[in-house]
């Protein structure tokens, strides 16, 4: 600006003149008042200048959502462009679209952990008991979990009891924290959480995903399946809970996620790095095997390899074998883990529930119809659990680099024959027929769980221990 310029046309050379004259006092009075009505009108000028200098002067740089926020009404409104403002006619398509897609952020609730309490480090929470509670448990309703599949909803496919939804575990020394699932997410910010192995740690995945995903919203969270690896993301979290399909944690001939049905399995107990390869980098690793050991008193160990087209094999007696693989499997964590960085669980064994005998029933037929966990056994509960390969889980973890924590759900396992999936479940991706349901002796599944139901308490077992190291 140049104030000089204005002063001068604001002072025409007749006042001037005027004023040098002299003249009346009529005159004089008229001027006085032209002066001051001048000196007014050359203010207002220059306020208005000031403003519109103020305004247009680039002081700050206006946040995108404020630009995008802006009612669009001007003819060409600007918009940043790096790190500079240009006109939005002169924006490229591309940058127009960019803009468009910027989005409000995502209020995240933090959760109040004040009356969490995390159990001692020198408490037994695998030693206690089965309590009924109606008001606590379950943890998730069957209907709300859109992630559930047809295998273990057992309500749905036509279950009538559901006390086998509301047994919470009781640990005789003190208590588990009490759920938050938004909690949980906080811990899992950033991070992914991996369970590795057979059918029964995908059941545990599944109860998982429902125990986090009720308190993310629609949209916001995802299911993805590519191979071996399953991945359930929370967006807003930038957090997965995810499974990765190995039965026998190394290489065999039962690694395809969907066409594993072999009775002659074969294994091969030295290799695992093509399985490895999958967890690295992962946060939180749980790991299990076992189900598929047992179908046969031997196990099949390959001469050679898968990819050299070998195909002969030796015979192993089943903890030998057990222990050769979990050997390899405690190398790799050793080798491969950074115990600052990733959290490594190893499950014990899921148990079966075949004879009724077992638990004093002889009218029973497997795990069909029960509706209660196991009370009141005088002597020692035997349901089949091959305790040799549980010796050697427990011997290996105990002696590694890494830490491992050793989450056994064994015996608790063992007293709940009523939370099974048995008729109400689905064989070679269909449903059973009212005539298959209606034959326990043949089509009852006493291997996996309903969910809600037992899973979501080895859950809490983790959801614990991740609470407590965090």
């Amino acid at each position: 600006m140049q104030p000089s310029r204005r002063k001068s046309a604001f002072f025409p050379a007749e006042i001037i003149a005027m004023k040098q004259a002299g003249g009346g006092r009529k005159n004089y009075n008229l001027n006085v008042f032209v002066v001051v009505f001048s000196i007014f009108l050359f203010a207002c000028f220059m306020y208005n200048e000031d403003v519109k200098s103020i305004a247009e002067f680039p002081f700050s740089r206006p946040s995108p959502l404020e630009t995008q926020e802006s009612n669009g009404n001007e003819v060409d409104s600007m918009v940043w462009i790096g790190s500079r403002m240009k006109p939005r006619s002169e924006t490229t398509e591309e940058t127009q679209e960019t803009e468009k897609k910027i989005e409000l952020p995502a209020v995240l609730e933090e959760e109040d952990d004040s009356d969490v309490e995390i159990p001692p480090e020198d408490c037994d929470v695998f030693n206690g008991d089965w309590v009924y509670d109606n008001v606590t448990h379950p943890l998730y309703k069957e209907d709300e979990c859109e992630f559930l599949t047809e295998q273990v909803t057992c309500m749905r496919n036509g279950r009538r009891d559901s006390t086998y939804q509301n047994w919470r575990w009781q640990p005789r020394q003190c208590s588990l924290p009490k759920f938050k699932p938004r909690l949980l997410l906080q811990k899992l910010r950033g991070k992914r959480l991996m369970f590795v192995g057979d059918s029964l740690n995908r059941n545990q995945w599944e109860s998982m995903i429902c125990l986090v995903q009720s308190v993310v919203p629609p949209g916001r969270k995802s299911l993805t399946k590519n191979g071996s690896l399953s991945i359930f993301r929370i967006d807003d979290y930038n957090a997965t809970v995810e499974f990765y399909w190995a039965p026998f944690i190394v290489e065999s001939n039962s690694d395809d996620p969907t066409m594993h049905s072999i009775l002659n399995r074969i294994i091969m107990p030295e290799s695992i790095d093509k399985h490895g390869e999958n967890w690295k980098g992962v946060d939180f690793l749980i790991f299990n095997t076992y189900i598929w050991w047992m179908n046969t008193f031997k196990i099949k160990v390959l001469r050679g390899s898968f990819d050299q087209g070998s195909t002969e094999y030796d015979e192993i007696e089943r903890p030998i074998a057990y222990g050769r693989v979990m050997r390899t499997w405690a190398q790799w964590v050793d080798q491969n883990i950074d115990p600052n960085r990733t959290s490594v669980f190893f499950s014990s064994m899921s148990p079966l529930h075949i004879k009724s005998l077992d638990w004093n029933n002889p009218d029973g037929i497997k795990c069909a119809k029960e509706t209660y966990p196991i009370f009141n056994m005088t002597t020692r509960l035997e349901v089949g659990t091959d305790r040799r390969v549980f010796s050697v889980a427990v011997n290996v973890t105990q002696s590694m680099k890494v830490p491992v924590y050793f989450v056994n759900i064994t015996s608790l396992s063992e007293l709940r024959k009523d939370a099974h999936t048995s008729v109400h479940t689905i064989r070679q991706g269909k449903l059973l027929t009212p005539e298959q349901q209606a034959d326990p002796v043949n089509f009852a599944d006493c291997i996996h769980w309903c969910l809600p139901g037992l899973p979501d308490t080895w859950n809490e077992f983790l959801y614990s221990h991740i609470l407590s190291h965090s």
